[in-house]
């Protein structure tokens, strides 16, 4: 599974999750920080990557759009970036669950 962290993500959420999540990106390094929600919408549904965001626009255009590419939505308020970095680490089962569910097209953690 790629995770495409969003601009709201600290570009550090790379390297700390890289064990688990090998080949996950964030948008600036694809030319996408301070791009619209549909570029980085599109970039992900074309090169494969889950969306990674605290952007509520996100979880509306999933629940609109459907997948791909998928989301997960966090809930984690003003934390700093080791604090999600643990969260996506004690969720991994969950999301991996997540990526093998058809159904699914949006991924809300706390």
């Amino acid at each position: 599974m790629r995770l495409l962290f969003d601009e709201n993500l600290s570009p550090r959420m790379v390297p700390l999750l890289a064990d688990l999540f090998p080949g996950s990106t964030h948008v600036r390094d694809h030319g996408l920080n301070a791009g619209s929600d549909e570029a980085v919408w599109m970039f992900a549904a074309q090169n494969g990557f889950v969306i990674v965001s605290k952007d509520a626009d996100f979880r509306q255009r999933s629940l609109v759009l459907g997948a791909p590419p998928k989301v997960v939505g966090l809930l984690l308020g003003n934390v700093d970036t080791v604090a999600v970095a643990r969260t996506l680490r004690e969720n991994e089962a969950v999301l991996r669950q997540f990526l093998t569910d058809a159904t699914s097209a949006f991924l809300e953690l706390p």
